[in-house]
């Protein structure tokens, strides 16, 4: 009999674990405004792209997914955190780690499965970075508005 509880409680343990995993959700909260371009040389990455209707951007691993995306003038880009720890998406003067903050956009601290939208209104070469770990190459990414 002890053999069959300690084995409906290994059955019982993994089920319990999925169900805590799926009941796991987040929010999402976001912002949007006109834009106005950065001029500096874009950092070497893949592009992805999108029309005005709207394009969206990964945080995982550490990095934004894709690193480089071309968007149309309007379109409206959503950043969605799919880390396990906070990032941010703050408009930079550059590409590099040690580029300076400009006031054009933010995001405030997203946790996980949060999100944020910024309106993209002209043309140019927006870098932006997570501020919170802006050592880290990889948080550093740009959008291209044609």
């Amino acid at each position: 009999m002890r053999l069959r509880g300690t084995f409906l409680l290994s059955l019982a343990v993994p089920i319990v674990a999925l169900v805590v995993l799926a009941a796991c959700g987040g929010s999402s909260s976001g912002s949007s405004g006109g834009g106005g371009a950065a001029a500096s040389t874009p950092p070497a990455a893949s592009a992805g792209s999108a029309g005005s209707g709207g394009s969206s951007v990964t945080i995982q691993n550490f990095a934004f997914t894709p690193p480089t995306l071309t968007v149309a003038k309007g379109a409206k880009v959503t950043w969605t955190n799919k880390d396990s720890v906070p990032h941010d998406v703050t408009s930079t003067d550059g590409p590099s780690t040690s580029a300076t903050k400009t006031s054009l956009f933010t995001s405030g601290s997203m946790g996980t499965g949060q999100s944020f939208s910024f309106t993209f209104t002209k043309p140019g070469k927006y870098f932006y970075e997570c501020s919170i770990h802006a050592a880290e190459a990889s948080m550093h990414a740009e959008v291209i508005v044609k």
